[in-house]
């Protein structure tokens, strides 16, 4: 099966979406009968082609990417990599003639199944939509105003679509307020549990670290709520530590330095910064628990992380919480916006170092039924049918 694969972010570039992209590739490396071209952003100002192995090949094309700016998309970004990518993908497409594509996996609605659409109208090949959490309206504020007027495209580019298939049954409730008629099938996320892997040695004797896992550090993350928790209880815990990881923005680390004075916990809480992917383990592997009130999430590659690692978790009931976090077995819900809340399910795990042994053997558990090899057959099933489902009309 040959695949035309179109997502802007790739790692460097990105986040949650770059990285279930880069782990699918591994996969489809390994597949012999898989050949897929993917077509995204490039880091430089360089036109890149890398063979990745077996029948994978990454196309990377210059946008003009702000260097400081790798793991947030602007506007302009999005715009030239549209530009360019259809560009490319309409090239790429025709000089392929003689071993035709059987279909396109587009991450995002927009802009990639906008492209992706287009190319189906030209040439009749069919697309999978994946939905990744900020290409649905309704999911961040920050584009509320965007989604007023971009919600019929988005419409329309579902409609058009072989499938549409969000990461978590949150993200499909949230995209059947915009199409309530459209068809959805979920695919989850995976995660590496051979990278990510528990390792209790690694905790310091006297500190119970805390960790939002390695994410962006952004006001829809919620952490202000985390830091409050954290300054309420750090008082009777003098072992209590945060350790906030990934890029900012920078109002929201203005505001997170603030309260963290206001609050007088600067010996309790870190900002850590970026850190590479490949470093990333090592942060679970010290923590005694993984926390992230998020306002919304599509299917939290964090939280993934955090289980592979052996941590209990808390989370908002936002996209994944519920699906992965099984309440008084591996972690708790919690309510949006409520440093108090937090604070009293912290208290649970500070009082009973038994409780984060034993619900960490049950993330553990539920990480292993998540894999990476899975979730690429599903999508290579879905695209499938996709193909099928064309040749016969």
């Amino acid at each position: 099966m040959k695949i035309l694969f179109l997502n802007y972010e790739y790692p460097p570039l990105g986040g949650g979406a770059a990285n279930a992209t880069a782990q699918l590739l591994s996969e489809y490396v390994n597949m012999p009968d898989m050949e897929v071209h993917l077509v995204t952003s490039a880091q430089g100002s360089q036109a890149e082609e890398i063979h990745l192995g077996g029948q994978v090949y990454i196309h990377r094309l210059p946008i003009g990417k702000n260097p400081e700016k790798l793991h947030s998309q602007s506007l302009r970004d999005i715009v030239m990599y549209s530009l360019k990518a259809l560009a490319f993908s309409w090239q790429l497409v025709r000089r392929e003639k003689d071993r035709p594509f059987d279909a396109t996996l587009a991450f995002f609605g927009v802009p990639c199944g906008f492209l992706a659409m287009l190319l189906k109208w030209c040439f009749g090949l069919p697309y999978v939509v994946s939905l990744r959490g900020s290409d649905v309206p309704g999911y961040s504020a920050k584009y509320s105003t965007l989604y007023v007027f971009i919600r019929p495209l988005i419409q329309l580019i579902w409609s058009q679509a072989s499938a549409v298939v969000p990461n978590s049954q949150g993200l499909k409730e949230l995209a059947l307020v915009t199409a309530p008629k459209q068809s959805i099938d979920i695919i989850f996320n995976g995660v590496d549990t051979k990278r990510f892997f528990p390792a209790p040695e690694q905790r310091p004797e006297h500190e119970f670290i805390i960790t939002p896992g390695a994410s962006r550090v952004t006001s829809r993350k919620g952490l202000r709520y985390l830091v409050e928790a954290v300054a309420q209880l750090a008082p009777r815990f003098p072992a209590l530590r945060l350790k906030i990881l990934g890029d900012s923005d920078g109002s929201e680390r203005v505001m997170l330095d603030a309260l963290v004075q206001e609050l007088h916990v600067e010996e309790r809480v870190e900002f850590v910064g970026r850190v590479p992917r490949e470093e990333t383990t090592r942060y679970y592997q010290e923590a005694s628990l993984f926390v992230l009130p998020s306002q919304n999430e599509g299917m939290s590659n964090a939280l993934l992380e955090a289980l592979a690692c052996g941590l209990p978790a808390i989370m908002t009931p936002t996209g994944g919480a519920v699906e992965l976090i099984e309440e008084g077995r591996n972690g708790f819900i919690v309510p949006y916006e409520s440093g108090a809340a937090i604070a009293n399910v912290l208290e649970i795990f500070l009082l009973d170092p038994e409780k984060v042994r034993s619900f960490g053997i049950a993330s553990r558990d539920r990480a292993l039924q998540m894999s990476w090899s899975t979730v690429a057959k599903q999508f290579v099933a879905i695209l499938k049918q996709a193909s099928q489902k064309e040749k016969r009309v």
